[in-house]
């Protein structure tokens, strides 16, 4: 009994999202400490990046097919979509539990104060952007 128990509670935290686990690569610049708060922002949610230094981020992004105009301090590639910027854990995770297949990635464009990885430094509003293969985008979500 203790053990249906257990495994009921184990499928619930599946559903929910709560132990979703996964492993991707986070591009960023050497000297960057926001990159890496928001990579321990990831991995407190169950997501670990494996950390590639890049001093071309440009590139890593265009090869991504990350617009130009959504770019931000960081790149992450996490079981097939990209993550551009301050993307929240819980946005991550919903992408990667749903799979939508319209979507290529998220994006949170600059360094928006209070976004995850930037917290201590005020909090504005920003927005989250969905793009696709194509570089259509919209309006994912708003924090």
């Amino acid at each position: 009994m203790k053990n249906l128990k257990r495994l009921a509670t184990i499928g619930a935290l599946l559903l929910s999202g709560h132990a979703l686990a996964a492993q991707g690569t986070l591009y960023k610049d050497p000297n960057c400490g926001c990159c890496t708060a928001w990579a321990d922002h990831l991995k407190a949610k169950g997501i670990t990046l494996q950390t590639e230094p890049s001093r071309e981020l440009a590139s890593v992004r265009s090869r991504l097919g990350v617009p130009s105009d959504l770019g931000a301090c960081h790149t992450a590639r996490i079981d097939g979509y990209t993550f551009e910027g301050h993307v929240p854990a819980d946005l991550v995770q919903k992408v990667l539990r749903d799979k939508p297949k319209n979507l290529a990635g998220l994006a949170v464009p600059g360094m928006p104060p209070g976004s995850p990885g930037m917290e201590g430094m005020g909090k504005v509003a920003y927005k989250v952007y969905a793009f696709d293969k194509a570089g259509k985008r919209f309006v994912y979500a708003e924090r």
